[in-house]
């Protein structure tokens, strides 16, 4: 069933992620945290979920810039777990900070996320 959800004004709607491997992000982000995709072309894949696609996967030049995409997560270790299976590189094991705890990674091909907890 689609989303029937009016977009709001000036909140994120939708986020890529730029990579430079399209098979392994699809691949790291389908078994950590189970997401699904569509392709629209070779270099484009949709992020899909809830009912609405939420943001896309683009081949490119991640570069050295860009938002830090932070992922919630209602069990941190299962996730941890999930993610050090993937070939995804920590960069910071689970930490905690004031508000919750969370961890860093870089996926596979590119972008760097978080995924915290409280």
């Amino acid at each position: 069933m689609a989303d029937t959800t009016p977009h709001q004004h000036h909140r994120i709607d939708y986020i890529e992620f730029v990579v430079t491997d399209m098979e392994a992000a699809k691949a790291f982000f389908a078994a950590a945290f189970g997401w699904s995709f569509t392709d629209y072309a070779p270099t484009y894949a949709g992020i899909q979920g809830d009912g609405k696609e939420q943001g896309g996967i683009t081949v490119g030049d991640p570069g050295t810039g860009g938002p830090l995409v932070v992922l919630y997560s209602a069990d941190l270790e299962a996730s941890f777990a999930a993610v050090e299976g993937t070939g995804a590189t920590i960069t910071k094991p689970i930490f905690s900070f004031p508000g919750g705890r969370r961890f860093e990674c870089v996926i596979p091909g590119g972008s760097p996320i978080a995924v915290w907890s409280s």
